[in-house]
């Protein structure tokens, strides 16, 4: 998957599915759909924050502005094959991507050392002042397999199926060592739409005769959610609540 756009701006919204959910909707919708150019692969990204994870935090906050920083190849990476640094922001319910292609290796040195962008675009100028700002570090590996539709009739609209979501948080690479966690429940399935503008009639109605409803859903966030409600619990867990122990000093 060597050729890619550099930019993109739209809307996405997610929705939580069962596979019997998913079969469903294809049904009604099929006729609407063609293969998009890449059906199916596999994304594998690392995402990367600050120290304390302060942009992860902030999205999950659901502010007006929000940005994400990852290395992104679409299957494993090899020699002959480009890693995409992104940023994804997004403002008032649009979705903006910037990307740049480089080696895999290139790409990872740059982000994890000091040193500046090899690239000399306007967008390796915006990923390297997040890099800077942020200060940034690997965070997350995560990978997913993907099944991805494309509009018959509206070139703008897309609809993707992750399954098999799955994560690691220790030796951080765009290669898979076994040891990644899943993310979903056995038959979920995340399917995203993805529209310029607003959703075809034909889609809009199989989601409501279906009682489809987005949900907020970032793997990333996911995760970090995850995270904090086990330390929590092993918090808890080592610091025994003490009994109360009456005064029985004399006044």
């Amino acid at each position: 998957m060597c050729e890619y756009i550099d930019t993109f701006q739209r809307v996405e919204h997610k929705y939580l599915l069962t596979q019997e959910q998913q079969k469903e909707l294809l049904k009604r919708i099929q006729s609407h759909l063609v293969d998009d150019k890449y059906p199916t692969y596999t994304l594998y990204n690392i995402y990367y924050d600050s120290t304390d994870s302060i942009m992860i935090m902030r999205s999950l906050m659901s502010p007006i502005y929000k940005e994400k920083l990852r290395l992104r190849s679409y299957g494993e990476v090899k020699e002959d094959t480009p890693a995409y640094l992104e940023i994804k922001k997004k403002f008032d319910g649009i979705v903006y991507k910037r990307r740049i292609a480089m080696e895999y290796e290139t790409a990872r040195n740059y982000l994890e050392r000091e040193g500046e962008n090899p690239d000399a675009s306007q967008i390796a100028k915006e990923i390297d002042y997040v890099k800077q700002f942020y200060q940034v570090e690997p965070k997350v590996f995560i990978a997913y397999d993907r099944r991805a539709y494309a509009g018959k009739l509206e070139e703008d609209v897309r609809i993707t199926f992750d399954t098999n979501i799955r994560y690691r948080m220790e030796d951080l690479s765009l290669h898979e060592t076994g040891q990644e966690e899943k993310m979903l429940e056995e038959g979920q399935v995340l399917m995203e739409i993805k529209a310029m503008d607003r959703y075809p009639l034909w889609l809009s109605e199989a989601l409501t005769e279906l009682h489809l409803t987005r949900t907020s859903f970032s793997k990333y966030g996911v995760i970090y959610t995850r995270l904090q409600q086990k330390a929590k619990q092993t918090y808890t867990h080592v610091l025994p609540i003490k009994e109360v122990q009456p005064c029985l000093a004399q006044f």
